[in-house]
């Protein structure tokens, strides 16, 4: 071929390749809506948010170019999260992304048809969010947050750090839309076989926190668990210090409290569950039906400890339990 020639070719060859790409990227704009019950502003959640869509990336979906992500933050407020749901609702994305069950209770409520792909719900079937976890049916579908031992195993992790536990504080959001009525049953199971008292505070809006907390100080429970719920996520800086202020042993739910300046954190892994999350939406996007998609349970967990914590607290802990736990923070 003659160079003359072969330049020609190049040059309509490079010219050839951004119609190449257009084309790849024809057809409509897809839309997926993002709904959180905490704020933006909160560093572990958006960073969370961050692993989704660079999991859909991963898959191919580029926000901005094939894809369009529009992101709400709730901020635990409930009013807040039903009106959200609405506007999403009237936008029609194609498929609708949330975490936890007081978001996922208030989208259903909105709509019965968009799909619908959650994460950080405990128990979906008991919420009368799916049918079951292998036919979920319906809109909804996504990855529960919960293990039944896991309540058994917070009580036990505070009876390894705390001498003679004996009775241990219970947060909970008695709402029918929180895991906590379902997981308390549990954690019931596990203090009868401890021998251990189960002390409930019932907490239903931020403001009840620091009630909860004047309680706990007359009656001087030896630890303290709050129980999975966005209201105590949301305001997990206040109930970490709060706890330190009353020196109160505490174990929580997920690693971001612990980070936070919580004594310790047994759960599963809340980065996974957002991976995991972005090949579900992948698969709706390309036509699967979350009816015919099955809920998935968790199969990475994490132990964290925060040795800093400890010390304030004056508690030795275990060698055994340092040496099982995921991470230490000093």
């Amino acid at each position: 071929m003659k160079r003359r020639e072969f330049i020609t070719l190049l040059g309509s060859s490079v010219a050839a390749w951004p119609l190449a790409s257009r084309a790849q990227q024809s057809g409509p704009m897809r839309r997926i809506s993002v709904l959180t019950g905490l704020a933006e502003s909160d560093l572990e959640t958006s960073q969370y948010v961050t692993t989704f869509r660079n999991g859909l990336q991963d898959l191919g979906w580029r926000d901005g170019q094939n894809v369009h992500i529009d992101y709400r933050w709730a901020a635990g407020d409930t009013e807040r999260i039903r009106s959200y749901a609405a506007e999403i609702v009237r936008l029609a994305p194609d498929v609708i992304f949330v975490s936890s069950p007081s978001v996922l209770s208030e989208m259903i409520q909105a709509t019965r048809t968009i799909p619908i792909v959650f994460v950080q719900v405990a128990d979906p079937v008991a919420g009368g969010y799916v049918a079951s976890l292998a036919n979920p049916g319906g809109n909804v579908t996504g990855f529960t947050s919960f293990e039944d031992t896991m309540a058994a195993k917070w009580l036990e992790l505070l009876s390894e750090i705390v001498p003679r536990l004996t009775r241990v504080a219970i947060f909970r959001n008695p709402a029918a839309s929180s895991a906590s009525t379902y997981i308390l049953s549990r954690l019931e199971h596990g203090a009868q076989s401890l021998g251990v008292k189960l002390m409930i505070f019932d907490v239903r809006n931020a403001s009840e926190i620091d009630r909860a907390f004047e309680l706990i100080g007359r009656e001087s429970p030896d630890g303290l668990i709050a129980m999975p719920d966005a209201i105590f996520t949301a305001n997990r800086e206040k109930i970490v210090a709060l706890a330190a202020l009353h020196r109160l042993p505490a174990v929580y739910y997920y690693r971001y409290y612990a980070s936070s300046g919580g004594l310790m954190s047994y759960g599963p892994s809340v980065a996974d569950f957002y991976k995991r999350a972005a090949s579900y939406v992948d698969r709706i996007l390309k036509g699967a039906k979350p009816a015919n998609l099955p809920v998935q349970q968790p199969t990475k967990f994490e132990l964290v400890v925060n040795l800093k914590t400890a010390k304030a607290l004056g508690l030795a802990v275990p060698a055994g339990l340092l040496l099982r736990a995921d991470e230490v923070i000093e």
